[in-house]
């Protein structure tokens, strides 16, 4: 994790806001599972990725967010979020990966706070009317593993990287947040179907960029939203000999607790936070099958043992 983010007051808020004004900034607005959130950013090819990556918001649209993004010579690289207007100001970030992140947590927020829904930085699928999801730590093979997973027969996408939900009577509903993926430049060189999408992206300085799957899995292989059956927690730890196993709701709590929430884009922290998602990470585990997966096999062995959990083959057989 690169960054910390500082909570400040409306009257710092105010400040930065006033110091941000007097710059030459574009600006775009954008929905994220209905809410409208604004960048302004004196990067325009930021800009672009943002507009590529979420879906669009009328510019008439008052903003529920916003999220500044400036270069200063004489500062470090900073955030500051202040949760009373729902502004961040983010300081020499160079990573569009970030910002799209902060933009999420920001949303999760508001989510959160004013409507019972909750984030997860997670992939999710339908897979023939099913929903999968996977969860973990970065760097552990999450999105590597859902894009595999997308190969299979009548499965679709809903996101690759963070999505929302809503609990309630019978199994959770989980909403895409993103239009298009922020791919890595490799997912070609693991599953070869995406060579052709590899081909057709813009890669920024950490080997990332924006990417629209429906150009190789076609139009209806995007969802917005998949009602969740199996969940699969994701590490990578050679010492653990055990691939796949099950896990109790419980157990599932307490790993994600141990892992930050396997989300280190939380915008507010603190025992009353912690307490809120201990809470529904144990109601949506107790209304799913949830999987521990140890990632560490080459990827297609990792992915079988997936799939043979999916159709009931434990130890993925």
């Amino acid at each position: 994790m690169g960054y910390n983010v500082e909570i400040v007051s409306a009257e710092e808020s105010s400040r930065l806001r006033s110091e941000c004004a007097g710059r030459a900034l574009f600006s775009s607005k954008v929905d994220i599972s209905g809410l409208c959130v604004e960048l302004l950013t004196s990067d325009r090819d930021h800009v672009s990725m943002w507009e590529d990556n979420f879906y669009s918001m009328s510019e008439h649209t008052r903003a529920h967010a916003k999220i500044y993004s400036v270069s200063d010579p004489g500062r470090g690289m900073e955030v500051f979020y202040d949760p009373s207007t729902k502004a961040a100001f983010l300081f020499n970030f160079d990573y569009y990966g970030w910002i799209k992140s902060i933009a999420l947590g920001v949303s999760g927020d508001i989510l959160e706070e004013g409507h019972g829904i909750h984030s997860v930085h997670g992939a999710a699928l339908d897979i023939d009317g099913v929903g999968v999801t996977l969860i973990a730590p970065s760097k552990t093979g999450k999105t590597t593993q859902s894009w595999g997973l997308l190969r299979m027969d009548n499965a679709h996408l809903i996101t690759d990287d963070w999505y929302f939900v809503r609990l309630g009577k019978g199994r959770p509903v989980a909403y895409g947040s993103e239009k298009n993926c922020y791919i890595d430049a490799d997912i070609g060189d693991v599953w070869e179907e995406y060579k052709p999408l590899v081909k057709s992206v813009r890669f920024d300085n950490r080997g990332r960029g924006i990417a629209n799957v429906r150009w190789v899995a076609g139009e209806s292989s995007v969802m917005p939203a998949a009602s969740v059956r199996h969940v699969f927690l994701m590490k990578r730890d050679p010492s653990d000999p055990t691939v796949i196993r099950r896990m109790t709701p419980a157990e599932g709590v307490e790993y994600m607790a141990s892992n930050d929430m396997c989300n280190p884009h939380q915008m507010v922290r603190g025992p009353r936070k912690s307490e809120i998602r201990r809470r529904f990470a144990s109601e949506y585990f107790s209304a799913c099958d949830v999987h521990l997966v140890n990632t560490i096999l080459p990827p297609r062995e990792t992915q079988e043992a997936i799939r043979g959990a999916l159709f009931g083959r434990e130890g993925g057989a």
